[in-house]
């Protein structure tokens, strides 16, 4: 859909609509919000958060294959299930580096269909290579790499979303798209385990794997569950979402953000906060598998990151009234605490621990990691909207408009690169887990490491942002 105007009060029936490609988008003006741009903004949002929804579906899925790869003829090891968990992680980071540059140089739209399809290559060669116990491990490595299309997803999709909204609001909407979006790997650990146990599909998917005990299995509905809705999706995105050419950027024009010292301050801390979601996500049933084994993990292990899901827009909307600094400060705290419960219940020598006491302190933590989510991208576009009227101060009123569009993209193309950086934690933590394991067959050593990280992160955000007299308060 193009809009264009004669003039800022031109009326509605003037708006012409042409096309997908907006040129004249002034989401900062009261009047041009309330008459169009709400409307066509929400709509984009509720596009973006089911294509996210789905992206992370198929990123995290392997976190719960791997529980029954071994019960349907397969015969790995305990290394190489977490590795299976990692990888996603590690190639989803990676691609996120390249896909948060991606909406200013494609256009929201044509971008946000052709990553969305791209799913479609992982879920339906997973759903192929699972049926075969000859499958070899390489196959299921490749399989898990190109999953990390999935994590690719977020930092285009949040960039997109934030040239869409004012400031004043792009809490709440990053929140929304990043929260309800994040939901789709508590969906996804919620669903599979129901598909799995029946025929979804008929014949046409494929003859069930047969159990020790008689049962049947279906493991290749996790892969083929999300194929007609990426279909139906990608084409909801391709008909239903807007380009904005005010958005347009080169890779050069937005490779200023190398420069700027707070895009890699906020790196530090989001890979604190979405690392940590993204990852416990990952880890989170082998290690309920591991620490309780008369526990079925997957049972549970939907749970957390449905919470963390869940609060994330609370912690976006919280942020946008009490500011990003103070809520991310205060959240690292609880953090720490969380952690400090979760090793408290943990099995001892001497004690079988509490499942669910383990079970609540994992849950806390997983409600901080959402609110810290949603606060630390609430605090993006105000720091850097701060930064660039500060620096364009005295100027023209037509030179601070400019600043104010570069600060837009720049917040944009930070935001998408924080995500890349904060997607490493997928990888990081459940390898962690796996090395702690490997080394003393326990995790404590790794939930140590989280600690000393979390209180690194309270020092840099009261630093630069939370403390009286900060640099760039937020």
């Amino acid at each position: 859909m193009t809009t264009t105007h004669d003039s800022p009060t031109a009326r509605p029936e003037q708006v012409k609509k042409t096309g997908p490609v907006i040129d004249d988008w002034r989401p900062e003006d009261p009047e041009f919000w309330e008459r169009c741009g709400k409307r066509v903004a929400t709509r984009n949002l509720w596009i973006s958060i089911p294509a996210l929804l789905l992206a992370f579906a198929v990123w995290m899925v392997w976190s719960t294959v791997i529980v029954r790869l071994n019960a349907i003829g397969f015969n790995f090891g305990t290394d190489q299930l977490f590795w299976l968990t990692a990888l996603p992680a590690l190639s989803g980071a990676t691609f996120r580096v390249f896909y948060s540059f991606m909406v200013p140089v494609f256009g929201g739209r044509r971008w946000t269909a052709i990553s969305t399809a791209s799913l479609l290559i992982p879920a339906i060669w997973m759903g192929i290579a699972v049926q075969n116990p000859e499958t070899p491990y390489s196959v299921f490595v490749l399989i898990a790499l190109l999953c990390g299309f999935g994590g690719g997803n977020f930092a285009s999709s949040m960039s997109n979303i934030s040239f869409f909204y004012p400031k004043s609001q792009q809490g709440t909407a990053l929140g929304l798209n990043a929260g309800l979006g994040n939901l789709g790997v508590s969906v996804m650990q919620f669903s599979v385990p129901l598909v799995i146990g029946c025929s979804l599909f008929g014949g046409i998917a494929g003859a069930p794997q047969e159990l020790n005990d008689g049962t049947q299995l279906w493991l290749q509905n996790a892969g083929y569950l999300w194929v007609p809705l990426i279909a139906v999706v990608t084409l909801a995105a391709w008909f239903g979402m807007n380009d904005l050419s005010s958005a347009k950027a080169s890779f050069k024009e937005q490779s200023i953000i190398f420069k700027r010292k707070h895009n890699w301050i906020m790196c530090w801390l989001y890979l604190a906060t979405f690392g940590s979601f993204i990852g416990f996500a990952a880890a989170f049933p082998m290690l309920i598998k591991t620490s309780f084994p008369e526990v079925n993990a997957l049972q549970f292990a939907f749970l957390g990151p449905f919470v963390g899901a869940l609060v994330r827009p609370l912690g976006g909307w919280v942020s946008d009234r009490l500011g990003g600094a103070r809520v991310t400060f205060w959240n690292f705290v609880l953090m720490i605490a969380a952690i400090f419960g979760v090793l408290h219940f943990l099995p001892q020598e001497n004690s079988p621990g509490s499942f669910y006491g383990f079970l609540a302190m994992f849950m806390l933590l997983f409600v901080t990691t959402g609110i810290g989510n949603g606060s630390t991208f609430r605090m993006i576009p105000v720091i850097f909207r701060t930064l660039h009227q500060r620096w364009c101060a005295g100027k023209s009123e037509a030179e601070q408009a400019l600043a104010m569009q570069e600060a837009g993209k720049e917040s944009a193309a930070v935001i998408g690169f924080t995500s890349a950086v904060g997607a490493f934690g997928g990888f990081f933590i459940p390898i962690a887990f796996a090395t702690s394991m490997a080394e003393s067959g326990r995790p404590e050593v790794a939930m140590y490491i989280f600690i000393s990280y979390y209180l690194s992160c309270i020092a840099v955000t009261w630093w630069w942002y939370s403390r009286k007299g900060a640099q760039t308060p937020c």
